[in-house]
């Protein structure tokens, strides 16, 4: 009896630690194993992250996302302001559009990757990692200086979700009665007010973070509950499932996604990460941490992201060293066995002069050096 008091009260003292999605309850009632992750109440996995996994890849699998943090900047001087914060160049997308980018500190680390929505020039909507919203809402606000903004973090008022798989635009386009999903929102844009059954409306986009097709919902608490429930239901027969974080996970890494705290952080810069595309270091905007990644990417990048495939017994868990006979020369940032190659792969940050593929390496595992072979990170063949 004790025992199961305490189980009790640990269970009570541990829901009242962490914060609850909107979708808190749906996730309990739909079986989801529950853990904190970033300081949220989030499944892990309902039926199991092979089933889940495979399921994105074939049909369609169905997240919530309403961790993540959402900031507005809003006024005359938005866009000069959030250009100078990001790597990647607003002046290259227009008003419905999305962009991918990086938010740098002084020294060219990374402060986080994010997403931000142009609804105008004096009009944006940023997404951010959920650990780290706070932080860059700080960052945001320590930054501001004399632009004329108003900075808004929203992301307690706002719920997200996102349906992704091959499936998910025939799924939503049955909810979405006034929107030709394929032509009205194509990939990295997006459209606010669409009306999704008799759920409400919502903002909804097309990123994704999968390496599939799929579409990001944001609305208001009450009427995502009505939508989970809703897509569940009508996508039922083209196989669509409820799906945790672990597969998450596991499909943006086998797409070659980067994690921000796996393969980028505060002092590894978007270039070491493979990131380069989204560092625009020829725009006219003066950006955070510009200098010092010109002079990096002048000098030569001296870390590089690659994959990498064991060939021997294990599995290369975030941060294992990786050595080139008794030299280290790098470690791991993700790895896993790959669901949908049947293979034990990772990305590894190596030295540049042994970021080659087909260089023949090591992978420490419990104090043993496991033989791995490095590979192309484009892991997917698509």
């Amino acid at each position: 009896m004790r025992g199961n008091w305490f189980l009790l009260k640990f269970k009570e003292e541990f829901d009242m630690a962490a914060q609850k999605t909107p979708l808190y309850e749906k996730h309990v009632s739909y079986g989801g194993e529950v853990v904190d992750y970033a300081g949220w109440l989030l499944p892990v996995k309902y039926e199991g992250l092979a089933p889940e996994h495979h399921a994105v890849r074939n049909n369609a699998g169905l997240f919530d996302v309403s961790h993540m943090g959402e900031v507005t900047v809003k006024g005359k001087d938005a866009f000069d302001y959030v250009n100078h914060l990001i790597t990647n160049d607003l002046t290259t997308i227009g008003d419905g559009q999305v962009i991918y980018s990086l938010l740098c500190n002084e020294n060219g680390g990374v402060v986080d990757d994010l997403l931000v929505y142009r609804k105008g020039k004096d009009d944006m909507y940023i997404v951010v990692n959920a650990a780290n919203t706070d932080k860059d809402f700080a960052w945001f606000l320590k930054q501001k200086g004399n632009y004329d903004v108003e900075i808004k973090n929203i992301s307690s008022e706002t719920a997200q979700i996102a349906l992704q798989g091959p499936k998910a635009e025939k799924i939503l386009q049955k909810l979405a009665k006034d929107v030709d999903l394929a032509n009205e929102i194509k990939f990295f844009t997006f459209k606010e007010n669409v009306e999704l059954g008799d759920c409400g409306k919502f903002l909804v986009s097309r990123t994704g973070y999968t390496g599939e097709d799929g579409f990001e919902v944001y609305g208001s608490g009450e009427n995502m509950n009505k939508l989970w429930d809703e897509i569940l239901k009508i996508g039922k027969e083209d196989g669509v499932m409820p799906c945790g974080l672990g597969c998450r996970d596991t499909l943006r890494f086998e797409a070659a996604l980067p994690l921000y705290g796996n393969e980028m952080d505060d002092v590894i810069t978007p270039l070491e990460a493979g990131l380069g595309y989204f560092v625009k270091l020829k725009q006219e905007a003066d950006f955070i941490g510009k200098a010092p990644l010109t002079k990096m990417k002048e000098a030569g990048v001296p870390r590089k992201l690659i994959g990498l495939e064991l060939t021997g017994k294990g599995i290369a868990r975030h941060g294992a060293k990786v050595f080139k006979g008794d030299k280290e020369i790098g470690f791991v940032t993700t790895g896993y066995m790959s669901p949908t190659l049947g293979k034990t792969i990772a990305n590894v940050i190596v030295d540049a002069d042994q970021a080659e593929i087909g260089n023949e390496v090591q992978v420490e595992i419990r104090n043993k050096k496991v033989p791995a072979v490095l590979i192309s990170k484009k892991f997917l063949k698509k």
